[in-house]
């Protein structure tokens, strides 16, 4: 893969995506409906960039589409998109309908695996699933998820996602699960679990 795109379009929403997590988009407006239908025609990424109060962060996720779920004749799509990898903003432009932009995508640094911390996100996210869903999960099933995998099942806030996103080291966003794990856990003591069981659908939900 290139390691820069000169024109990636751009698709500014008030969430945080992340690489592997699934995204379902109902694309309404011309400038997205041309989006949608440029990435797909040419099997093209997007980015998506959180945009709050702060206005649009640098660092976004790249997405693909995977399914068309619908087109509809006024050229409004249903799909489902999942992340590939993060990126920073270098240049945004407006050649289109809708925003794009030079970004350089990102690489983690070289560094040893911290077995001990991926070893407590693991038992943390097990108990979390175990509690808050009627799904059981064991610490060895999640072997071979990473932090993106573990966090994009679990709604932390736009917030806390984007410092995982923007993180440029696997035992750094470890960490950092680990602590929205177990402040998850200690907002379940006080919580329903009836009523978080029911609302989570199969994914541990929490702001």
């Amino acid at each position: 893969m290139d390691d820069a795109d000169p024109d990636l379009p751009l698709f500014p929403l008030g969430l945080v995506a992340l690489p592997g997590e699934q995204v379902p988009l109902h694309l309404f407006e011309d400038r997205y409906k041309e989006l949608g239908a440029r990435c797909i025609d040419e099997d093209r990424e997007f980015g998506i960039v959180l945009v709050d109060e702060d206005g649009p962060r640098s660092v976004g996720c790249a997405m693909r589409v995977t399914e068309v779920l619908q087109r509809f004749e006024d050229g409004r799509l249903d799909v489902v998109t999942r992340g590939t990898r993060p990126f920073r903003v270098i240049e945004e432009h407006h050649r289109h309908s809708y925003a794009s932009a030079h970004v350089q995508f990102l690489e983690d640094e070289p560094e040893t695996p911290d077995h001990d911390a991926a070893a407590a996100v693991r038992q943390a996210y097990a108990s979390l699933a175990n509690q808050a869903t009627e799904h059981e999960v064991t610490p060895a099933e999640l072997v071979a998820a990473g932090s993106y995998d573990l966090a994009a099942s679990v709604e932390f806030a736009p917030e806390a996602k984007q410092q995982l996103l923007e993180a440029r080291s696997e035992n750094a966003r470890l960490r950092q699960l680990l602590a929205l794990l177990r402040a998850a856990l200690k907002r379940l003591e006080f919580a329903d679990l009836a009523e978080v069981r029911g609302a989570s659908n199969g994914v541990v939900r929490f702001g």
